[in-house]
C-alpha cells in the first residue's frame, strides 16, 4: 500500500508541484483520499512558491497549487515515503545515491510510458504546457496502480 508518496523534481517550484496537485486530485477523485501526497526538490529553492506559469496551467485545471512553497528533499523524508516519484532517470539516481535505502521505491513518474519530464524553469509557457500533458500521462498511469 502506498500511503506517503513523495514527487520529486530538482527545483520544486514547477514539476513537482504540477505532479503533486494532479495526482492528489486523482488519488481523490479514485476514492483514495487517505493518500498524502507531497513533493520536494533535490536542489529546491527553498520556501519559494510555484512558478507563475505553473500555477496558471493547474488553476486551469481547477487544482490550486498558489499555497505551495518550496522544499528540499532529505533522508527523513525519503525513509517516509512508500513511493518516490521523480521526473527523470538522473533524479532517481541522486536519490538512490544520497539515501540507499530508497532503492526499490524510486521510480520515474513516466515509468510506465519510459519518458522523462524535461524542465520547463525559465521558459515559456508553451515548455510548461509539454511538461504538463507529460505529468498528466505519468499521473494517469500510476493512479491505476496504486
Amino acid at each position: 500500500m502506498f500511503n506517503n508518496i513523495l514527487v520529486v523534481c530538482v527545483g520544486n517550484i514547477c514539476r513537482s508541484p504540477m505532479a503533486e496537485g494532479l495526482l492528489r486530485q486523482a488519488m481523490n477523485d479514485a476514492g483514495k483520499v487517505d493518500r498524502f501526497v507531497g513533493s520536494a526538490g533535490l536542489n529546491a529553492l527553498v520556501g519559494h512558491q510555484a512558478d507563475p506559469s505553473a500555477c496558471q496551467l493547474m488553476a486551469s485545471r481547477q487544482i490550486d497549487i498558489s499555497a505551495h512553497r518550496a522544499c528540499q528533499i532529505n533522508s527523513v523524508m525519503i525513509r517516509a515515503a512508500d513511493l518516490v516519484l521523480v521526473m527523470e532517470s538522473a533524479h532517481k539516481i541522486a536519490i538512490e545515491g544520497k539515501e540507499p535505502s530508497a532503492r526499490g521505491k524510486v521510480f520515474r513518474l513516466g515509468e510506465w510510458g519510459k519518458f522523462n519530464i524535461p524542465d520547463p524553469y525559465q521558459q515559456d509557457l508553451a515548455a510548461f504546457e509539454y511538461s504538463l500533458m507529460l505529468i498528466e500521462r505519468g499521473v494517469s498511469d500510476w493512479v491505476v496502480r496504486l
